[in-house]
């Protein structure tokens, strides 16, 4: 028979409540505690610390404390990584996120989600399906990406937007639910570099 864990990996509904895996959500949740308060100036230390639980890292990546996850192990982290304050990733399922990846503060990202009928929901069952962030993204504040989705490359994804499903490459999208709003095209380009000094 399945683990809870096992079925949490697998995309079936499962029980967080199990012990395992709430010895495991301890285990993230110490270790986070650790990061966030280490002082500011230790950076190398902070950010060996975070290796430890997180599935895997570039070389080149910072997390501007505080920072929190239910796992860690199930977080990818490309090259070039960088999140300002307050980042929650609620890694039930796989997190993958690409290359050159900027995100702003107080962003969520969900890989949990909870049954719709009450019954169910209040017998503790739970599911988690993976997300996947591409390369060159730029996930503005207050946002939250929610389980399942996609965002493809090059794309912005606006301040406050609730991303509930997924987003194209090369596009700036954003709102409650987020929809595309238009292609990135070489005019942005030259907009933010037209007599600026750069």
């Amino acid at each position: 028979m399945a683990s809870e864990k096992e079925k949490m990996l697998s995309e079936k509904a499962y029980k967080a409540s199990d012990k395992d895996l709430f010895e495991e959500r301890l285990h993230a949740q110490k270790t986070c505690f650790d990061f966030n308060n280490i002082s500011p100036e230790l950076i190398t230390e902070r950010h060996d610390l975070i290796r430890r639980i997180l599935g895997s890292v570039s070389s080149e990546f910072y997390i501007q404390p505080p920072f929190q996850c239910d796992y860690g192990y199930n977080i990818h982290l490309g090259n070039h990584f960088y999140s300002n304050y307050n980042l929650t990733i609620l890694d039930c399922a796989e997190v993958r996120i690409g290359d050159h990846v900027m995100i702003a503060p107080n962003v969520s990202i969900f890989t949990a989600g909870h049954p719709i009928d009450a019954t169910k929901r209040n017998e503790e069952w739970e599911y988690a399906i993976p997300v996947t962030i591409g390369n060159n993204v730029w996930i503005g504040g207050n946002s939250v990406v929610n389980p399942g989705v996609s965002i493809g490359d090059n794309t912005v994804i606006g301040s406050g937007s609730v991303v509930t499903r997924d987003i194209p490459s090369n596009v700036i999208a954003a709102g409650n639910p987020c929809k595309v709003i238009r292609e990135i095209t070489k005019a942005d380009e030259d907009f933010y570099f037209k007599d600026r000094r750069f």
